[in-house]
């Protein structure tokens, strides 16, 4: 593992530069360029609160306040989307780099690196204005806010173990992108990110607690909506499962390296 750190390292040229020219590759034809990056969260987290917390006026059980809804809103569909976004994308990184690992001698441990670089990149964006939007309006929930930074790390680890294990097997079946494009879509709506957990009948919220994001999801909804720090025991189970996957994905990858590159 070791040796895999250095060489990583010795290749942080390659990973900072691949990550630089992917960013500015996805604004390279725009007018207002990078712009968007702010514009595009901007107006999600403005219509989130317009329309939730206004023009509905949705309210959580029990939580006072006419942002609280949006506030639970906006942190679950951010943290969600950056899981998605890693998972997806490292369950392709492999076929999308099939020329790069074919003709090129690097650790192919970058790539999967990259991929985690480019959505916390997108993510601390993102947040940063979420962030701004709770001070803005005197809801930041204060030095509280920090216990988010382990969450994300149990998310980023549980995201990119699933990832690269879904990405090995899906060089030899296909399938496996096909399949999770479509469990991914009952996966959101089963974690409570539009619907407080405790507005499901009990035997429905028994079964949550095999959704490994609904524990992170919910420590991040605690954390912003509450002002609490998270339940660190309810988060003991997902952790083991991120770091089990990354060991597993590790395992997969060396084992079958040679076989991917014949089959990419």
């Amino acid at each position: 593992m070791n040796n895999a750190l250095r060489a990583v390292w010795a290749f942080r040229g390659f990973v900072l530069t691949s990550v630089k020219r992917e960013f500015q590759a996805k604004y390279r034809n725009s007018l207002l360029g990078a712009t968007w990056t702010v514009i595009q969260p901007l107006s999600m987290i403005l219509v989130y609160t317009v329309i939730f917390s206004h023009m509905m006026k949705s309210k959580l059980p029990g939580v006072e306040g006419g942002f609280a809804y949006s506030i639970y809103l906006c942190a679950g569909v951010l943290t969600w989307g950056l899981f998605v976004e890693i998972v997806s994308r490292a369950q392709t990184v492999f076929l999308d780099n099939a020329n790069l690992i074919k003709k090129l001698s690097f650790p192919k441990l970058c790539l999967p690196l990259i991929v985690v670089l480019n959505a916390l990149l997108n993510f601390v964006i993102i947040f940063a204005l979420f962030l701004g939007f709770l001070l803005a309006v005197g809801l930041f929930p204060g030095w509280v806010a920090l216990a988010m930074l382990p969450v994300l790390l149990i998310q980023v680890m549980f995201a990119i173990g699933l990832g690269i294990v879904l990405g090995v097997f899906n060089v030899f079946f296909r399938d496996v992108g096909q399949l999770f494009a479509v469990v991914i879509n009952f996966w959101f709506w089963f974690t409570p990110i539009v619907y407080p957990a405790n507005t499901l009948p009990a035997e429905l919220q028994a079964w949550l607690a095999l959704n490994p994001m609904a524990a992170l999801v919910g420590a991040y909804q605690q954390i912003f909506v509450h002002g609490h720090a998270p339940d660190w025991a309810s988060l003991a189970p997902v952790t083991v499962l991120a770091v089990v996957l990354c060991a597993l994905g590790a395992q997969l990858f060396r084992r079958h390296a040679g076989e991917m590159v014949d089959e990419l």
